[in-house]
């Protein structure tokens, strides 16, 4: 049985070194990474694990859109991050932060959560599982910027709705990781 799990949590708390290390054994697991490159402290996890577990791992990054047409017969994938990938959404179907209506921001979030959806789906063929990365947008404090009280918003009814799908959720603060579902 398929299954989803997210992480979440504030910036550099653990959260891609925990996922790395959730399926640091697998092998041929499915990295895509939302950035154009992938930072090399997570490159060098990676390859770390890979040497010593004899594995190797399919890394994509500058995901776009469409990420599940790169799911092919991977088992396990790491999606970094939820956050990026919702950002690009917004400046791709807003470019004019402010022409966002109530209206355009259920599409965004249908958009993004579709494109998740389409990657579970893709996995169910062969069974897998799937950890999505992103930011915990609870704890930060109210932004005055109109895009960034935007960015907050969106993002918060994503992780919302996907965390309800998903088998597990945890919660990462200081390089600690709590399962909270």
């Amino acid at each position: 049985m398929s299954k989803s799990i997210v992480i979440t949590g504030g910036a550099a708390s653990g959260k891609s070194r925990w996922a790395i290390s959730y399926f640091e054994a697998c092998d041929y697991v499915l990295y895509l990474c939302i950035n154009d490159e992938l930072d090399p402290d997570t490159l060098r996890r990676i390859k770390y694990g890979n040497e010593k577990n004899y594995v190797e791992w399919d890394i994509k990054c500058g995901i776009k859109e469409n990420p599940a047409e790169l799911i092919t017969d991977h088992k396990f994938i790491i999606f970094d991050n939820l956050a990026a990938y919702t950002s690009n959404m917004i400046n791709k179907m807003c470019p004019d932060i402010n022409a966002m209506t109530d209206e355009l921001k259920k599409a965004i979030e249908a958009r993004v959560i579709g494109d998740f959806n389409a990657m579970y789906d893709a996995l169910e063929a062969f069974d897998g599982n799937i950890i999505v990365i992103t930011l915990e947008t609870g704890f930060s404090v109210l932004p005055e910027k109109k895009e960034q009280v935007l960015f907050r918003e969106i993002l918060g009814s994503i992780n919302q709705r996907i965390a309800n799908m998903s088998a597990e959720v945890y919660l990462s603060a200081s390089g600690i990781q709590f399962k909270i579902k």
